[in-house]
């Protein structure tokens, strides 16, 4: 496919990057053309400035945190508290320093890219006009090709009271001068359960609200009920409690629950009921692309959405909201411009069929492929294999009596989902990653390979071998 447009200008680009998150990773193959990039917020995106690098950070001082108070093992150990603004700075001077030299970096011109501080909005096939940050003349813009990478911003509820109640979302919440006596938290999924540990551990009395009855309800159901039911020791759960109203006052901010009569004060408000994709920023329809109801651009497997030369990555074209995916994504859709502009066919393709997610809270949660309710409602047969750390030598040195691991096989020993709760869970999960991506077996993984003794990979192995057990 060749790509031409009308008459080039100053202001006429090979390519135009619209974000500067994984659209930042432009392949050295790319040397050579005219590039434009536009960014309106923090430079770097959501992962390194608001994400999920940040919020990692502050997660292994928390998991420090709790670990030193409920050790167990025969130890006597205890958590003295945290010096939140060295911890805070620490964090952030590292973050902000790298964000900042990526911006100047870009804006040297370095490699001919032209840098631009604003927000784009379409007007026409392949042209936007910028509306600069600074006030200055709003320039416009066009190119051959397009990558949209302008990701996604947290949702605000309507609740009464909340826009003038003083209030936080992930992208405030971790810059706090100080560690709140009492946080409050609307929202049950992942960023939620993460900065409810980070608080909870480090020192906060932590109120959460979720409108179901379990968190982390997008988990198979054996998974979000165990995380309910362990997190819930360590915070107040309000579940089925959406607060009707929100008040600042003298006292803190006060949240009137579901019932319209009980009231919890806290002194600042995490807002976290998730993200909303950010097509809808973009007058992407005066472009020609297709919005979805809930904000994402549509595009098909090779990231090209329906206007030729246009495609589109990360949290504004997929329901996954994971810098893995994005990264996968960029990929994928640089590829597909290079061979754009030599006349070639976009024919690479992302595959979603194997995405693994993980939340880094306590107990850490990891899964990849399909929960039990979706093999359900699939009409797919399948048997489940399941073991607790308990069951295993490295679970015994825990002393682990909640912690499983999970794993859903198809008929024929294929590996249709696995989930897992507890220590190390994010990394446990990689070779089950491995093996539904390459099209490995249970019995392949199970029995083909060696498990160090008594490393905690043996609970995997176990899973896979119970599973074995009920073809």
């Amino acid at each position: 496919m060749s790509l031409t447009h009308p008459a080039p200008t100053d202001n006429h680009y090979d390519l135009i990057i619209v974000g500067s998150g994984s659209g930042n990773s432009i392949p050295e193959y790319l040397t050579g053309w005219k590039i434009a990039m536009v960014e309106r917020g923090t430079f770097g995106g959501t992962c390194l400035n608001v994400g999920c690098i940040p919020s990692k950070m502050f997660v292994l001082p928390a998991d420090r945190a709790v670990e030193a108070r409920e050790s167990g093992l025969n130890l006597s150990t205890s958590y003295e508290g945290v010096d939140w603004k060295s911890l805070r700075d620490r964090i952030f001077g590292r973050i902000d320093a790298i964000s900042e030299g990526g911006e100047a970096y870009r804006a040297s011109g370095t490699e001919g890219l032209t840098l631009y501080r604003g927000t784009a909005r379409f007007t026409g096939d392949r042209t936007f006009v910028v509306d600069m940050n600074d006030g200055s003349a709003s320039p416009t813009i066009s190119a051959d090709r397009v990558l949209l990478a302008t990701g996604s911003r947290p949702t605000i509820p309507a609740i009464e009271g909340i826009q003038s109640a003083r209030h936080h979302t992930s992208d405030s919440i971790m810059r706090l001068d100080e560690l709140p006596a009492r946080l409050g938290i609307l929202g049950g999924g992942y960023i939620a359960a993460e900065m409810g540990h980070v608080f909870s551990g480090l020192g906060s009395a932590v109120t959460m609200f979720n409108r179901s009855g379990v968190l982390l309800r997008s988990q198979d159901a054996a998974i979000a009920r165990r995380f309910t039911e362990v997190f819930g020791q360590r915070l107040d759960l309000q579940l089925n409690n959406v607060p009707t109203k929100i008040a600042q006052t003298e006292a803190g901010i006060e949240i009137t629950h579901a019932d319209g009569e009980t009231v919890t004060v806290v002194d600042e408000l995490l807002v976290a009921i998730g993200r909303t994709p950010n097509g809808d920023t973009l007058d992407a329809e005066a472009g020609g692309l297709v919005v979805t109801a809930d904000s994402r651009i549509e595009t098909d497997d090779t990231m090209a959405t329906g206007v030729p030369g246009v495609w589109a990555v990360g949290d504004v074209t997929n329901e996954f909201q994971l810098k893995h995916v994005a990264n996968a994504e960029a990929k994928v859709a640089f590829q597909n411009i290079a061979k754009s502009k030599d006349g070639e066919p976009t024919t690479v393709a992302v595959d979603h069929s194997s995405v693994p997610a993980a939340v880094f809270s306590h107990p850490q949660v990891a899964s990849v492929g399909a929960t039990e309710e979706q093999l359900k409602i699939a009409g797919t047969e399948y048997v489940v294999g399941q073991r607790d750390y308990a069951g295993t030598a490295y679970g015994w040195a825990l002393a682990d009596e909640q912690s499983f691991a999970k794993v859903l096989l198809g008929r024929d020993g294929s590996i249709l989902g696995a989930h897992i709760i507890g220590p190390q869970a994010a990394s446990l999960i990689q070779p089950l990653i491995q093996a539904k991506a390459l099209g490995q077996t249970a019995d392949q993984i199970a029995n083909g390979v060696y498990y160090i003794h008594p490393a905690l990979t043996e609970v995997v192995e176990n899973a896979l071998l119970e599973g074995l057990q009920q073809l």
